[in-house]
């Protein structure tokens, strides 16, 4: 049985072209005006295989989730140069951080550089500070770091910015800055790396029933739990302790990559 998430349904495809995330986060839902499954952030290539009544039936160039976002949220495709390493951060009107801020960005997103202004790239958007900001094809060298960024991030389901995030979605956002392929789901993401042993190791991924975290070493993990609506560190024994106690079972797979 194919998976819809991944898998576009063919009865409803009617075109193929490219497209970008305009917004700078966009709910990807499962169907039009439907309930969310994930987000997309700003600069995030899609396909377009329908539209219909404002909202249009996507594949998601990253991981290739299928949903529906509205139509409004889509712009032609651009090359982006540039990519938000920083958890967040806000375009400006001018080179100057006491100017109006114009929008906010979360980590991932991707811009277009076009020019630079002292300590500013100027941008569509605006001006972001450079310092938040990489070339396209910068690839970070540890997922852990990279979820620390979230630190303090409110849980949202299906949420995959700075705003709000998931467990999936923290563990995402890892490992794609890692140039690591990986799922949006946490039952998608059950397959990545190779069975591990007891023994803890920095970037395992640690699975229970609906629910995924990163190890950060041989005593904590780090994950985006509704226990604390936020992304936390937290002992791996007491989170194992914790989520049994609540229903949710034991652990059922340690991964390592």
């Amino acid at each position: 049985m194919t998976d819809p998430r991944q898998t576009p349904d063919p009865a409803v495809i009617t075109r193929r072209d490219p497209a970008r995330i305009t917004q700078p986060v966009t709910d990807l839902c499962r169907s039009a005006a439907g309930p969310r499954d994930r987000q997309l952030l700003y600069g995030d290539a899609v396909t377009v295989l329908n539209d219909d009544q404002g909202w249009c039936y996507v594949q998601a160039k990253k991981d290739g989730y299928c949903g529906h976002v509205p139509s409004d949220s889509l712009g032609p495709p651009a090359s982006a140069s540039h990519l938000v390493t920083a958890p967040a951060t806000h375009a400006y009107q001018r080179a100057d951080f006491k100017s109006p801020d114009l929008c906010s960005l979360s980590h991932g997103s991707q811009v277009e550089v076009q020019a630079k202004a002292g300590i500013f790239a100027q941008t569509t958007l605006g001006f972001i500070p450079l310092v938040h900001l990489a070339p396209i094809g910068t690839v970070a060298n540890d997922p852990a770091d990279i979820a620390a960024l979230f630190l303090g991030t409110p849980y949202l389901w299906g949420g995959n910015s700075r705003w709000g995030i998931d467990c999936s979605g923290l563990v995402q956002a890892a490992l794609l800055a890692c140039g690591i392929p990986c799922p949006g789901d946490s039952d998608q993401q059950h397959a990545l790396g190779q069975p591990a042993s007891a023994e803890y190791r920095r970037n395992d991924l640690l699975f229970w029933k609906g629910h995924v975290a990163l190890v950060v070493d041989g005593k904590r993990l780090i994950h985006a739990n509704a226990a604390t609506m936020s992304v936390v560190y937290e002992s791996i024994e007491e989170a194992r302790q914790r989520i049994s106690d609540q229903g949710d079972g034991a652990v059922t797979a340690h991964r390592r990559f």
